[in-house]
C-alpha cells in the first residue's frame, strides 16, 4: 500500500473561542494551542494512521515550525526523504479559530508551500512511479499539482485529487484524475451548482464527470459522502458523533480513503472506512493530532455495524 502524499504542510495556530469572530469583532475568552497541520501534511498522517507506507512531497521552512513537521512525520514513519527545507521562504503558518459547536475559521499563510516546483516532483518520480495511489490537494501550485498528476496518469497510476482550497481548474488536469473528492462548497465553486441536498449534488458530481474526471465523491460532512461514476450515485452515510473540531475531517477522509482503496476495497467499502475516520477526527481538537490509528477506525466500525 503505497501512497505518496504531494501537499501542504502547515503550523496550525489555534483559538478556541465561543463563536467565530465577524469582521471587525473581537471575541474574548479564547484558549491557543498550536498543532502540525496543512492538508497536505494532515493527508499524510492520517494515510500513515490508517496502515499506508507514505512517502510526502513537500516545502518547509529552514525554521523551528520546519522541524517540527519533520519529526513528526518520522514519529508517523512517513519517508520524508522529498521534503525539501525552503531557505528562501518560512514554514506555512495557519491560523485557525474554532467554535464551541465545532465549526472553524482558517486563514493560512503558505510560505515555502508555495515554492514547490515542477523540479521537486522530477526529484520524487520514483517513489511516485512505485505508488498505488497519489494523492494532493491544491495548497501548493496548480502547475505543480497538474504536473504530478499527468506524471502518474501517464504511467497507470490512480489519481487521487481533493480540490481544496478551492479554485477553478482546467479541464486538462480534471483528465488526468481518478478521483476528484470535493466537499459542498468546492463542487458548487467548480459547477456553479448549490449544493443544498442529494439531488444537487448528484447534478455537480454529473458535470465533473462530463469533464473528464473518472469517478467523484462529494463529502457532505456529518450525512456522509455522496459517490458519483460511470454506474450511477450512491450516498454513504456519514457517523453520528459528538463534534469538538471539524477542522481536518475532510482532510481525513481522502488520506483514509487512498489506503482503503490502495489495499482493494471497494469504493462503498473505502467511502465507509474513510467516513469513520472522519467521524473519529472531528471529536478531537487539531488537525494531525485528531486523526485516528487503523486500530480505532477498524474498532469504531465494529460498533457501527
Amino acid at each position: 500500500m503505497n501512497i505518496t502524499v504531494i501537499g501542504s504542510s502547515n503550523t496550525d495556530m489555534i483559538i478556541k473561542v465561543p463563536r467565530i469572530p465577524k469582521p471587525g469583532e473581537i471575541v474574548l475568552g479564547g484558549k491557543f494551542s498550536t498543532a502540525p497541520g496543512g492538508k497536505g501534511a494532515n493527508q499524510a498522517v492520517a494515510a500513515a494512521r490508517s496502515g499506508g507506507n507514505v512517502t510526502f512531497v513537500a516545502r518547509v521552512g529552514d525554521d523551528i515550525f520546519g522541524e517540527q513537521a519533520l519529526k513528526g512525520f518520522k514519529e508517523d514513519g512517513i519517508n520524508t526523504e522529498f521534503i525539501v527545507k525552503d531557505k528562501d521562504a518560512p514554514s506555512g503558518i495557519a491560523q485557525i479559530f474554532v467554535a464551541e459547536d465545532g465549526e472553524s475559521g482558517i486563514a493560512v499563510a503558505s510560505g515555502a508551500n508555495l515554492n514547490l516546483s515542477v523540479y521537486d516532483i522530477i526529484a520524487a518520480k520514483e517513489a511516485i512511479l512505485s505508488s498505488d495511489i497519489v494523492l494532493m490537494q491544491l495548497g501548493v501550485p496548480l502547475k505543480t499539482v497538474q504536473y504530478a498528476a499527468k506524471l502518474a496518469f501517464d504511467n497507470g497510476i490512480r489519481v487521487i485529487l481533493n480540490p481544496a482550497p478551492g479554485q477553478p481548474l482546467p479541464i486538462e488536469i480534471l483528465k488526468t484524475i481518478s478521483i476528484l473528492t470535493p466537499n459542498e462548497a468546492e463542487a458548487a465553486m467548480l459547477t456553479g451548482i448549490k449544493i443544498e441536498d442529494e439531488g444537487s449534488a448528484e447534478d455537480a458530481g454529473k458535470i465533473l464527470m462530463s469533464k473528464g474526471v473518472n469517478k467523484v465523491i462529494i463529502t457532505i460532512g456529518k450525512k456522509g459522502a455522496l459517490i458519483l461514476d460511470s454506474s450511477g450515485s450512491e450516498l454513504i452515510g456519514g457517523f453520528k458523533v459528538h463534534a469538538v473540531d471539524t477542522t481536518a475531517a475532510g482532510d481525513i477522509f481522502n488520506g483514509a480513503l487512498s489506503v482503503a482503496l490502495a489495499e482493494k476495497k471497494n469504493i462503498w467499502e473505502a467511502v465507509k472506512f474513510s467516513n469513520a475516520a472522519a467521524a473519529l477526527s472531528v471529536t478531537k481538537l487539531g488537525a494531525q493530532p485528531a486523526a485516528p490509528k487503523r486500530k480505532e477506525i477498524l474498532e469504531f466500525l465494529k460498533t457501527k455495524t
